[in-house]
């Protein structure tokens, strides 16, 4: 049986594989810079953003997203769906029913949330795995990762096209975009800020900081015995889970709230109806005696 593993802040892992309608103007700067064949243009936070949704509204057409009131969908708003605006990004949240156990957030705060990953860990868990991923937006991982991405491959393209009336990013570079970011892997300090981020979310909020070991420990214990797989590949610039998990305990015991943490239960599905019993009011009749 084929082992599950989940990708800790890899974007978009099946976007290189899909062909992009989208195009996107990124204005007069950017048109400039192509005719002239000029590879250093300025590369806003709002362009990778817009880069980034663009990708993501097509992966929501070519996966099957959760609906509002699916169980799945209810649970992560009840989880996580307070959480909507950070440090200059608003987050949006959905569901893929897909039994991979993954996560995602791209750079224009979409964060997406695989079934396979909220059937194997709990609230908390759960917390902490979205909270690393989100760490990556609030710490411009994602946004200069895309940028990479855009000036390597789109602008070298575009900056070779005999084109003089519009700069856009087509289907086929928006496919080497996304090959791009498979490519390219987070560095072990991005990495670890990351994890950290998860942390310090988990202490702010009130949540038990600890699920974040045991959320690596989850995923160490996945990895055993997997051999020159492609998530092996993914990862090998980065820390490994268990090391992950040893860091984060060690935060906790630094910060004297270290306990051994209890997976809590895990709850997909919708709760039940309840069930009202209407009781049949009975009245009894008190005999009375007239007297004579």
């Amino acid at each position: 049986m084929k082992k599950k593993f989940i990708v800790l802040g890899v974007l978009f892992a099946t976007f290189g594989f899909t062909k992009m309608n989208a195009q996107i103007n990124f204005g007069d700067k950017a048109i400039g810079a192509v005719q002239k064949g000029i590879t250093g243009f300025t590369f806003s936070n709002a362009d990778a953003a817009a880069l980034s949704k663009a990708a993501v509204d097509k992966m929501d057409t070519e996966h099957e997203v959760a609906s509002a009131t699916d169980p799945y969908t209810v649970r992560l708003n009840r989880v996580f769906g307070k959480y909507t605006a950070g440090d200059g990004f608003t987050l949006n949240y959905k569901v893929y029913k897909l039994k991979e156990v993954n996560a995602f957030a791209t750079a224009d705060g979409s964060v997406r949330v695989y079934t396979g990953l909220m059937d194997i860990m709990d609230d908390n868990e759960l917390l902490a795995v979205i909270g690393h991923e989100i760490g990556h937006v609030a710490n411009h991982d994602s946004q200069d990762a895309i940028k990479a991405a855009y000036k390597k491959e789109a602008l070298m393209d575009a900056a070779a096209s005999q084109s003089t009336t519009i700069a856009t990013v087509t289907d086929s570079q928006l496919g080497k975009i996304g090959s791009a970011i498979i490519d390219s892997k987070f560095s072990r300090k991005q990495e670890a800020e990351a994890d950290l981020y998860s942390y310090n979310f988990l202490k702010k909020n009130g949540y038990d900081v600890n699920a974040e070991e045991s959320a690596f420990r989850i995923l160490a214990k996945m990895s055993e015995g997997s051999q020159a797989s492609f998530i092996d590949q993914m990862m090998s610039s980065h820390p490994d889970s268990k090391q992950r998990a040893e860091d984060a305990k060690k935060r906790a015991e630094k910060d004297g709230l270290y306990k051994p943490y209890v997976q809590q239960k895990i709850v997909n599905t919708a709760p039940a109806a309840k069930t009202t019993t209407t009781k049949k009011a009975t009245t009894t009749k008190k005999a009375t005696t007239k007297k004579k």
